[in-house]
């Protein structure tokens, strides 16, 4: 078992409380076996072994969106064809949103400068202000896009506990969280139901195609729409080993990224019915998303949706990563797509820790979140488990 997986072990088994103070040490670090600990423990010189940080090269885990483009995608951008995608249309960006919009099953697509603001769209679009719209706990709309739904689309945000699963919410969920018969006309007006495939904070996981079309379901039986936040659809889609717009049935809209995993700098999609898109131009124009020759920038999109089986490899990777650590002690649930996530007794201490080793990673849901992605090898990944193991 490697140092860093002792530690795990060590303070997991620790009989906590029984020392005050404050945890503070280095890495790589060793400990004098039967002290009594907990995280408030300030560790005596004697148990603590300073060292200085590391000079390994760094192996990047924080995000699949590190990701640099590479000479293809590169060349492809510097010959796009291009226009004002304002005044009338960029011919590069209208054949991306013409193609995304065919792998998502939608009649038409609009081309986002990120994915935020394809959620924020769809959701300035689909509701009033004060309607209250639901999304599953964790969901990137609640946690991770600065409370824009509520700020700009002045939605009030409703969680739903993951009912069916990790990141997943059941039908039956859905339809009690809706609006009753009888709601008085003084009570929240519930609208919307936003979902999430892969789930971010529940570490990538996917929900099934038969799954969601229960959900969508659901959601319009109770009169909702239902916008699909489908940052890493792709993943989700080779993960479950069908096409992507298996995965958009019965939904208003749906966003899908072309920087998470895929490659390219930047870019997203919003995609839906022709009128939605039309309304949507109108909004993206006013969040100041109008970007005059973005063709550059779709073309590397177009270049990135030739790459989405190749998220296979990310996968393969994530579960050696996945396996490896818990050969090591790590508590770690086996992922599903490229998202690793790790149970530790103190995250901050564990990130510190694995800086000094080069790994980079990042907290998640009171875990260490460790991501697959095309700049990482698989290589890469024995390298990151072999710095672990023989740490100190």
């Amino acid at each position: 078992m490697g140092l860093l997986g002792m530690w795990v072990n060590f303070l997991h088994q620790c009989p906590f409380g029984l020392w005050g103070g404050r945890l503070s040490f280095g890495w790589p670090f060793t400990v004098t076996p039967g002290v009594w600990c907990d995280l408030t423990v300030t560790f005596p010189s004697a148990l603590v072994h300073q060292s200085s940080s590391s000079t390994l090269p760094p192996l990047d885990f924080r995000s699949d969106t590190v990701t640099r483009p590479d000479n293809e995608m590169r060349v492809a951008m510097s010959q796009a064809e291009v226009g004002d995608n304002v005044l009338d249309t960029d011919p590069t960006v209208r054949a991306l949103e013409e193609r995304a919009a065919e792998l998502l099953s939608a009649p038409a697509a609009l081309w986002t400068p990120s994915g935020t603001m394809a959620n924020l769209i769809a959701l300035n679009v689909h509701l009033k202000r004060g309607d209250r719209f639901l999304a599953p706990r964790g969901a990137h709309v609640l946690s991770n896009e600065l409370g824009t739904a509520a700020w700009l689309a002045g939605g009030m945000p409703e969680a739903l506990d993951w009912d069916a699963g990790p990141g997943r919410v059941s039908p039956e969920a859905v339809r009690g969280a809706a609006d009753p018969p009888n709601r008085p006309y003084y009570a929240l007006r519930t609208t919307v139901l936003c979902l999430e495939n892969t789930h971010n904070a529940a570490g990538g996981t996917v929900t099934a195609p038969h799954e969601h079309a229960r959900l969508a379901a659901a959601a319009r039986g109770a009169g909702l729409r239902v916008h699909l936040d489908g940052a890493r659809l792709w993943h989700a889609s080779v993960a479950l080993g069908v096409p992507p717009g298996a995965l958009t049935v019965g939904v208003d809209t749906v966003s899908a990224c072309f920087s998470k995993g895929l490659g390219a700098p930047a870019g997203s999609v919003v995609a839906g019915s022709t009128e939605f898109v039309e309304h949507a131009r109108r909004v993206r124009q006013m969040l100041g998303g109008g970007l005059r020759q973005a063709g550059v920038l779709a073309a590397a999109g177009l270049v990135a949706l030739d790459r989405i089986q190749e998220l296979e490899q990310d996968h393969s990777n994530a579960t050696a990563l996945a396996n490896g650590l818990t050969e090591l002690g790590w508590d770690v649930r086996e992922p599903a797509t490229n998202i690793v996530l790790a149970s530790v007794p103190d995250v901050q201490i564990t990130l510190d820790g694995l800086g000094k080793l080069g790994i980079l990673a990042t907290p998640m849901s009171g875990k260490v979140r460790f991501v697959m992605h095309r700049d990482v090898s698989t290589n890469d990944v024995t390298e990151a488990l072999h710095r672990i193991k023989t740490a100190g």
